[in-house]
């Protein structure tokens, strides 16, 4: 039988709790990680602040195309 996969934060000391199997895996940088540790802010994961802009901008396009502009008004009375 294989060994168990052990999270993989970089801290010290070492987290030596197994990584879970199906939630444990950062989406964006792929790593797994145990319970304690399986979210983004708890292992300071390096592509966080990648994700958090691309959301903004997604949000900022989003948001804009929703604009009202005074030449969609006129009509309005």
């Amino acid at each position: 039988m294989a060994a168990k996969k052990r999270c993989q934060l970089d801290a010290v000391p070492l987290c030596n709790s197994a990584a879970m199997r199906f939630a444990g895996e950062c989406p964006h940088c792929k790593a797994c990680f145990c319970g304690n540790h399986r979210l983004p802010e708890h292992h300071n994961c390096n592509k966080l602040e990648d994700c958090r802009e691309a959301a903004f901008n997604r949000n900022k396009e989003r948001l804009e195309g929703e604009r009202t502009v005074p030449s969609k008004m006129m009509g309005v009375v």
